[in-house]
């Protein structure tokens, strides 16, 4: 998996870990995940939803009208688009893939463990098409934006491809993307900036060497 070997570990609580790095991004894109399914679901134990817990005790996030996860929805998203600079189109079909994939509180655990595939699917794909476009550099994003949206495209329309292993994650990749309902569109940005916060976070940590 190379740059992005850690994507979908818990965060590293180590000092000197790099901020608004590639763990502290999933992080938040995961507390997001989980208050969005308590505010959903009426999610009232918060021990359900333990690193929204943990989020909403750190930064000291007051209920809002006794429902849990509106308000933490609210600042998740915030922190994600100004810290991250993820779109609001990402949100919105982050949120109807919610709608869609998780209705019960039956369904939560089943709905997080096929997100988490499909995104380590993706990766896994980018990781194995794009080899050597990974090492354009940050200052040349605009090709490494248009390399990484011909990777995605290939991933979700090339009818064949070399390797078997890699055509068979392919297809799996598309249905799960086509279940959850995720666009290339959404799919882009998200890959984008793993790519871009990956090599940010391995400039920093060369510099501090």
């Amino acid at each position: 998996m190379g740059i992005f070997s850690k994507l979908f570990g818990r965060k590293n609580e180590t000092e000197g870990t790099p901020k608004k790095g590639v763990e502290d991004c999933m992080s938040f894109i995961r507390i997001y995940l989980q208050a969005c399914m308590a505010a959903n679901l009426g999610i009232t134990n918060i021990r359900m939803v333990p690193e929204l817990a943990e989020f909403k005790r750190v930064l000291k996030i007051q209920t809002i009208n006794n429902k849990l996860g509106v308000a933490e929805k609210a600042k998740a998203k915030k922190i994600l688009m100004s810290d991250y600079g993820l779109s609001e189109n990402f949100f919105e079909e982050l949120d109807a893939s919610l709608k869609k994939g998780c209705k019960t509180q039956m369904a939560i655990q089943s709905y997080s463990l096929k997100f988490q595939e499909f995104l380590s699917n993706l990766m896994t794909l980018v990781s194995n098409l794009m080899q050597w476009k990974l090492q354009v550099p940050l200052f040349m994003k605009g090709t490494l934006k248009s390399v990484t949206e011909m990777t995605v495209h290939d991933i979700m329309t090339k009818p064949m491809f070399k390797k078997q292993d890699v055509m068979m994650m392919a297809f799996n990749t598309r249905k799960q993307a086509v279940s959850l309902g995720f666009s290339e569109k959404w799919m882009n940005e998200f890959v984008f900036k793993v790519i871009v916060l990956a090599k940010k976070e391995r400039r920093r940590k060369k510099t501090n060497e």
